[in-house]
């Protein structure tokens, strides 16, 4: 049945399922399905040009015997692989340059405010207020009212570290 197929489409297999892969990539974005649409195309124009590129009568029986179905499935796989990791490096090498790199990190933009203990700081813990929001705390205990500095934040966002101004 796949031999069917292959044969009475040729290379517009590869066309074909290069493109619905881009659309995908279109529709629900991850720059996934990029790369394996990219590879398909590639496929399928190899394809294209092996099938319809002949110089001497018997190039495209040998090229039939060679480049069969088989062999083109093997082939997109490694391109796809290749093709996936010359796009993970094209987009790690973009990936540093973050002109806002606190922009989801919210604890980490309050460091170096100050502000003023709501709530006691007890057994090193306390809260603060800092704009709309009400922060747990961290640090040395102290008296609620005093003016504190934010020293760090913990890797969830979720409680400051403070010392005394």
């Amino acid at each position: 049945m796949i031999e069917r197929i292959v044969s009475e489409l040729g290379p517009w297999n590869w066309m074909v399922l290069g493109f619905v892969l881009l659309v995908m990539e279109i529709v629900a974005p991850g720059v996934f399905m990029l790369w394996i649409g990219i590879a398909a195309l590639i496929i399928g124009a190899i394809s294209l040009f092996i099938g319809y590129a002949t110089i001497w009568p018997w190039q495209a029986e040998l090229n039939g015997a060679i480049w069969t179905w088989q062999v083109q499935v093997i082939a997109f796989l490694v391109l796809s692989v290749i093709s996936a990791f010359v796009g993970k490096r094209l987009t790690a090498a973009r990936a540093g340059e973050i002109d806002q790199p606190l922009l989801n990190r919210r604890g980490a933009q309050m460091v170096g405010r100050t502000a003023t203990l709501s709530e006691p700081i007890q057994n090193g813990r306390g809260r603060i207020r800092l704009g709309d929001t009400l922060w747990r705390v961290s640090g040395p205990d102290l008296p609620a009212g005093t003016q504190v500095r934010v020293t760090g934040a913990a890797d969830t966002d979720l409680e400051l570290t403070v010392e005394a101004i």
